[in-house]
């Protein structure tokens, strides 16, 4: 198994947000703790499950601290569907 250095800095990015004024932005959130999961597609059944698990357990990653993001190629409309 190759080794990861987890002591690399990610660079910064901004992405457009479901639900959301302006982008999201890596840079916003720094100093907070995150899980970000990139999925492939909405509203296919594998990623919708992997959702449905982050949304079933966020009360669990908020007492931790954590915030939740995820992020696939698809259009931000598409993200509106998907989180309805």
């Amino acid at each position: 198994m190759p080794k990861v250095a987890l002591d690399r800095k990610v660079p910064d990015f901004a992405l457009p947000a479901a639900g959301a004024p302006q982008a999201w932005s890596l840079k916003a959130a720094a100093g907070r703790k995150l899980v970000i999961f990139f999925y492939p597609k909405d509203m296919t059944s594998g990623c919708t499950l992997e959702a449905r698990g982050f949304r079933d357990h966020a009360a669990a990653f908020r007492r931790a601290g954590a915030a939740i993001v995820g992020i696939s190629r698809d259009s931000v409309a598409s993200h509106e569907k998907f989180t309805l």
